[in-house]
């Protein structure tokens, strides 16, 4: 094959150069009519672009707000629980002052009955008469608080005798102290005190008995303190 002349060498490069320049200038005249045809019909470049900006910026705003929101909702739980424990602790505080204020009131009428009672009667008396359940279905505990008002100058010794009246079958019936003890307890209740003693006593109730009162005998041995006598109606607490 014969070798191409520089003439034609030169011929060829020039031939593609000129194709380059062409296909260049056809896509640089598609692309301007492409956006003639825009702008012709209303659409602008630099305002789509400060368009599509704005709303950038508007997301952008969005997130920052969406983000200082959580934060704030998430500082208001906070706040919320410390409020929450905070009057957990308040409610807490006043109920134990409240109890200890009671405490403090039922000390002051205790020891107001022992040197200063409000019938301004001397002698032996029951402050206190307490009843409330044991472990057992039947099982009951007897808290009795015995004092001597006014005088303090001697002791004052005796015993007590306790009974319950209820109903039983239909009929009234009345067991005494010694008839309602646990197996094997003390049957003997004897004080000796010169300002108070309180007592604990355990009772079991008969099967079918239904408590209806409590009757306390108060028997004092101390010449010129006379023995006492009271009636309770039947009530239990839960301490």
């Amino acid at each position: 094959m014969a070798a191409k002349s520089p003439f034609q060498q030169h011929g060829t490069g020039r031939t593609w150069a000129v194709r380059s320049v062409v296909a260049v200038l056809v896509l640089a005249s598609g692309y301007l009519v492409f956006e003639f045809g825009r702008i012709k019909a209303g659409y602008d470049v630099v305002d789509a672009d400060n368009e599509r900006q704005v709303y950038e910026d508007r997301i952008e705003n969005f997130e920052n707000e969406i983000i200082d929101l959580k934060q704030e909702v998430a500082l208001l739980e906070t706040h919320r629980e410390v409020d929450r424990e905070a009057y957990k602790e308040v409610e807490t505080s006043l109920q134990t002052l409240q109890a200890k204020i009671q405490e403090q009131r039922d000390a002051i009428a205790f020891y107001r009955g022992i040197v200063s009672p409000s019938d301004g009667n001397a002698g032996l008396r029951v402050q206190n008469l307490r009843l409330t359940r044991g472990k057992e279905e039947r099982e009951y505990t007897v808290r009795l608080v015995l004092v001597q008002a006014m005088k303090h100058d001697r002791k004052v010794s005796g015993d007590v005798n306790l009974s319950v009246e209820g109903n039983q079958g239909g009929e009234q019936k009345t067991y005494a102290f010694s008839e309602l003890l646990p197996a094997g307890a003390d049957t003997g209740w004897v004080f000796s005190f010169r300002y108070f003693q309180d007592f604990d006593r355990q009772l079991v109730l008969p099967d079918g008995f239904t408590p209806e009162r409590v009757k306390v005998e108060v028997r004092s041995r101390t010449r010129s303190i006379s023995s006492i006598e009271e009636s309770f109606a039947w009530a239990t607490s839960q301490s």
